[in-house]
């Protein structure tokens, strides 16, 4: 299909390009990027929901003084990702000073022309770029360094069989399936609505996004605490980094409107609540990942989101407004899941 933007196919309709490094960390015999403390960096910026993907697991499995983290600027400049020393952001790439991403793909593959995107997992060793594709990254995170970890923290010791690895053929099959159809329809569906272009793509794309809503909602409905039951998976991580957005950001600038989670989603924004909140249900297996991950920077999605379809929408064309927060922007528990 030809499109008129990195972004947007010719009929309005939002196009999100492959990630295109998708290297492993690996224990077997002769790996190429071996687990090694000290050795990775994971940078990322706080607004984006892949990246908080990977923030969120590397905190699950205590991987914080085996993966280095750097910050970059809450919202994209001219040419992407960049440092500022603001708002938590480190004033320029601690390993080469750079001041903006591209900078650290171009050291990777000098012939590099695609997108600059968080998150980025680095060897330092190497000096290279190993991955930057979300759900790779957390699957890395999720088992490739239990080697240097306590065997509590491993994955196969984990409830259920961990976030994934460790889980049945069946139950890796199930999630699988629920990672597809919310990727395609809600975690890539909200930016399917919120940059379309047309009237008609707009259209398209904002029913499959509720109807998935309402099936969620449904499967919740069923069980729980978590979306396949009693145990976190890594289904419930790669959801909620939507789901926290979406009435402050999705809801109001990606005119996701039909419903919103905390008025016509119970279940769903119970889920949330728990997740974000550390409930009574939940705590054992969150460990507080969700919201230390998360308050620091929520406050500013709706500007982030608003900066971002401004540019890639309205083309940095009549006046930017930001729209203002909800008055909660994460509501609190009932008492009895506190």
């Amino acid at each position: 299909m030809t499109t008129t933007t990195p972004y947007q196919a010719t009929d309005g309709s939002f196009v999100r390009p492959d990630s295109e490094f998708r290297n492993t960390i690996s224990s077997e015999p002769g790996a190429r990027y071996p687990p090694e403390k000290g050795r990775y960096a994971l940078y990322f910026a706080p607004g984006c929901p892949w990246a908080h993907r990977t923030l969120i697991v590397r905190k699950l499995k205590g991987l914080d003084d085996i993966v280095d983290l750097y910050q970059l600027h809450n919202y994209m400049g001219p040419e992407g990702w960049y440092f500022s020393g603001e708002g938590g952001s480190l004033q320029e790439d601690p390993l080469y000073g750079f001041k903006k991403l591209k900078q650290l793909y171009l050291k990777a593959n000098p012939e590099y022309t695609g997108r600059y995107t968080v998150p980025v997992l680095w060897d330092k060793k190497t000096g290279t770029l190993v991955n930057n594709e979300s759900s790779e990254i957390i699957r890395i995170f999720g088992g490739s360094f239990d080697s240097l970890l306590p065997e509590e923290k491993r994955e196969v010791n984990l409830p259920g069989g961990g976030l994934y690895r460790f889980r049945s053929d069946e139950s890796r099959a199930a999630i699988d399936a629920l990672n597809d159809w919310v990727y395609h329809t809600v975690n890539n569906g909200v930016y399917k609505v919120g940059f379309a272009a047309s009237q008609a793509a707009y259209e398209q794309h904002l029913t499959p996004l509720f109807n998935s809503l309402d099936r969620l909602e449904a499967i919740l409905e069923k069980g729980g605490p978590f979306l396949f039951g009693a145990s976190l998976t890594e289904a419930d991580v790669r959801l909620y980094t939507t789901i926290v957005r979406f009435d402050p950001a999705y809801h109001a600038v990606f005119q996701c409107t039909l419903r919103a989670i905390r008025h016509d989603y119970p279940n769903l924004h119970l889920w949330l609540r728990r997740l974000y909140w550390d409930g009574r249900a939940v705590r054992e297996q969150t460990r507080g990942a969700f919201h230390t991950t998360t308050a620091p920077f929520i406050e500013h999605y709706v500007e982030g989101y608003a900066r971002s379809r401004y540019k890639v929408v309205l083309k940095d064309h009549g006046p930017l407004i930001i729209p203002a927060n909800p008055t909660h922007l994460v509501e609190a528990l009932p008492d009895e899941e506190k």
